[in-house]
């Protein structure tokens, strides 16, 4: 019995070796797409660090920039600060929300035409194709004994690899520094040993992903295709195969046999040509898999070949659950773009980015914090009035210095002195901060003697940028003696 269950359990593999993939070139609608696509999001990546973008004196001159060692974050005319993480918040729901969509119209479109992986991908194998020929030469190649001309082909196409690898991790890095100045720090050693190893990590990740892994990072460590598969519903545009008119398959001989017959028989030839063509090796004739990344090439495929055997095209194409059953039952196909979840995605969509617009063309570039002393909470003046003391923190987010008036409103008579600022013509305190940055001084608050009012009297400080309407304001308290609340004061004689 043993002996038996044992031979049974070397029967059975629990994990299967992977075959090496060889995808086919083709040509078609959807190949040109994926090039144009190729050719635009790469040239974007590899060119926008060099891109300039004039913010006026002491700001960076980069496009786009994300500034760690100030604390800062450019996109051309958006400059994003540390306290505005929420920023982030609001951009990872929008790509979330976006890929949703994408998913309830027409399935992996991301996957298929703009995820990284598959950009990178489509790239190296295209320089592998340069290099070593077509799916049948590099199954030649790879099972020919070494030689020369292997070793040369197999050497050149590794060094293709690692010199995008290379130039892709070296992109990256441009992001965070200025790129002019680091290429050429870069170029004589003189660069921070931190670029140096992201560089270095990018472009192994790079090389191994794009040149090693391909369909295995689809298949095993991107979790999208799960997700997606529990996203999509009855009505999404997918890639697939049309058995109502593919089955029964058979030769062209055969199908033309079978139908002076009156037998049935599909426009199918099991040609395989859209096995070849995919870059994860699936069978899309079996139906919806994990594996389908949607690129449409299989489509690009199948349409050749039944453009060659004289059969109208879409074998093959993005089609809809709802719509194979319809057929089934010889009823029309419907399309709905538009249907609950569609709109809800793009109405969050449309929420989430309104308002980070309104955030970002409301945002106040002038910040003032007041913090109340506390001991002694107020002093008694000689003459009967009351004095208040307090730190004020005046903020300047733009990258030129500013000059500011500093006043009170909410007690009539009051006077402010900020000690260390000049005043101005008008009496006001004028404060000098400097570009980017905050400046934090005493100021003093003096009012008349009080008459029966609270212990506690609100007020408002608020600063105003001489020569604009800049301003910004706080709210605070002034605190006076009332009734028998002389606890926390002292007389100043002065």
């Amino acid at each position: 019995m043993e002996t038996g269950l044992q031979a049974r359990a070397d029967e059975i593999s629990l994990y299967v070796s992977a075959r090496k993939i060889y995808p086919q070139a083709v040509s078609g609608r959807f190949r040109s797409i994926k090039w144009a696509l190729l050719l635009l999001t790469l040239g974007i990546y590899y060119a926008l660090p060099f891109v300039r973008w004039d913010r006026g004196p002491n700001a960076p001159g980069q496009a786009v920039l994300i500034d760690l060692a100030n604390q800062r974050a450019y996109f051309f005319a958006i400059e994003i600060w540390p306290q505005e993480v929420y920023y982030l918040t609001g951009l990872l729901v929008l790509a979330a929300m976006t890929l949703f969509l994408m998913n309830a119209v027409a399935g992996r479109l991301w996957c298929g035409y703009l995820c990284p992986q598959t950009v990178w991908s489509d790239l190296f194998l295209a320089v592998e194709r340069r290099i070593e020929g077509d799916r049948r030469a590099r199954m030649a190649l790879d099972g020919a004994p070494w030689t020369i001309d292997k070793v040369a082909r197999k050497a050149a196409k590794h060094a293709a690899w690692l010199l995008i690898a290379w130039w892709t991790g070296g992109a990256w890095v441009l992001y965070f520094a200025d790129a002019p100045t680091l290429v050429r720090e870069l170029a004589v050693g003189a660069a921070p040993l931190s670029a140096y190893a992201w560089i270095g990590i990018l472009t192994f990740t790079t090389y191994t992903l794009a040149g090693h892994m391909r369909e295995q990072v689809c298949l095993y460590m991107c979790p999208w295709p799960r997700i997606q598969a529990a996203l999509t519903d009855k009505h999404a545009l997918n890639v697939a195969y049309a058995f109502d008119r593919g089955e029964p398959r058979m030769s062209l001989k055969r199908a033309a046999t079978a139908r002076d017959e009156g037998l049935p028989a599909g426009d199918c030839v099991d040609c395989l040509q859209c096995v070849n063509v995919c870059p994860t090796g699936v069978d899309i004739r079996a139906g919806s898999q994990l594996g389908c990344i949607q690129c449409g090439l299989c489509i690009d495929a199948c349409d050749t070949v039944m453009g060659k055997i004289g059969r109208r095209p879409g074998l093959i194409g993005y089609d809809t659950e709802a719509n194979i059953g319809r057929r089934s039952k010889g009823l029309a196909p419907v399309l709905k773009i538009v249907r609950p979840r569609t709109i809800l995605y793009a109405f969050v969509i449309a929420l989430v980015g309104g308002v980070m617009v309104y955030a970002l063309s409301t945002r106040a570039f002038t910040g003032l914090e007041v913090i109340h002393d506390r001991n002694p909470l107020f002093v008694r003046l000689s003459d009967g009035g009351v004095r208040n003391g307090y730190v004020v923190r005046i903020l300047n987010k733009r990258t030129m210095p500013r000059s500011f008036s500093l006043q009170v409103e909410g007690i009539p008579g009051a006077t402010v002195e900020a000690v260390g600022a000049a005043s101005g013509a008008d009496g006001l305190p004028t404060i000098e901060v400097g570009p980017d940055t905050t400046r934090e001084l005493r100021v003093v608050v003096a009012a008349p003697a009080p008459g029966p009012a609270a212990a506690a009297t609100p007020i408002l400080f608020r600063v105003v940028e001489r020569g604009t309407d800049d301003s910004a304001a706080t709210s605070d308290f002034f605190r006076s003696p009332a009734g028998d609340a002389n606890r926390g004061a002292r007389h100043d004689n002065d």
